[in-house]
């Protein structure tokens, strides 16, 4: 079963990548782009066949390792 963790930087914490992302697409001519945040995506393949279980697996190791929970959320969702 797959897992698919979202880690993105909490609202009100500084993303100097989002930023420096956001401005090269400016200079690149998109300027109706807002602001820009950035994150990353964590694919697990799990052997667990319980969505449920899965899910609770996986939040868990997003607490634990994947995210930093003072500054970062994350979103878990099974595939």
């Amino acid at each position: 079963m797959k897992a698919v963790v979202t880690v993105m930087l909490k609202t009100g914490v500084l993303d100097p990548q989002g930023k420096a992302i956001g401005q090269a697409l400016h200079g690149l001519g998109f300027a109706g782009v807002g602001e820009v945040r950035a994150g990353k995506v964590i694919e697990l393949e799990l052997a667990e066949t319980d969505p449920a279980k899965a899910k609770a697996s996986a939040e868990e190791m997003a607490r634990k390792l994947l995210a930093n929970t003072v500054i970062e959320s994350f979103k878990v969702e099974i595939a």
